[in-house]
């Protein structure tokens, strides 16, 4: 059997997205039933990768300690709803470093692919930002655009990757894809 996997970005998917970057844990809040969504993702056979830019640490907005206890509460809270996120890939670098891991470029879902050992090709990414679903076409995943956070701004700017798909939430996307997924005995 093939591993089921979905890709998601953290801020505006997970939680609520900061124009201001999300600093600190207190600064960190799930966006509601999203946490429950990768609960019934996870109940239903598939293993969940975080994939984010977080450029504050460049910036030096936060360092990677405090970036541990952002992912350590995101973690706790979604393990007290019975969620498991199996992995964070993460890009520290601002957008001058011109690294391959920052999105929209597909480096950092072609280290999620090298790690697991998987084939990428239509794998759900799911994302609030053109970026997310840039890398993810590119990396051949197929592209998941929801309206949380920046996700109504991407929207209405256009531009979205061949066969993108539009959800309110991470909820929707979730039971979109449980819909087309039949369960696993």
């Amino acid at each position: 059997m093939t591993m089921k996997l979905i890709i998601l970005d953290r801020d505006g998917v997970i939680n609520q997205d900061s124009d201001a970057f999300i600093k600190s844990p207190d600064e960190w809040q799930a966006i509601p039933g999203a946490l429950e969504a990768i609960a019934r993702l996870n109940q239903n056979g598939y293993r969940v990768v975080v994939a984010s830019n977080q450029s504050g640490v460049a910036r030096a907005l936060f360092d990677m300690s405090m970036l541990n206890a952002i992912h350590q509460k995101m973690h706790a809270q979604a393990q007290a709803v019975g969620a498991t996120i199996d992995a964070i890939f993460f890009c520290p670098h601002a957008a001058i470093d011109s690294c391959d891991c920052r999105k929209p470029k597909p480096g950092m879902l072609h280290e999620i692919a090298q790690r697991l050992k998987v084939n990428l090709k239509g794998v759900p990414t799911v994302g609030d930002s053109l970026r997310d679903l840039q890398a993810g076409y590119v990396a051949g995943c197929a592209p998941y655009l929801v309206l949380t956070g920046k996700g109504g701004q991407t929207l209405a700017a256009g531009g979205l990757p061949p066969g993108s798909q539009v959800f309110a939430d991470l909820p929707a996307v979730v039971d979109n894809l449980l819909r087309r997924t039949p369960d696993v005995a």
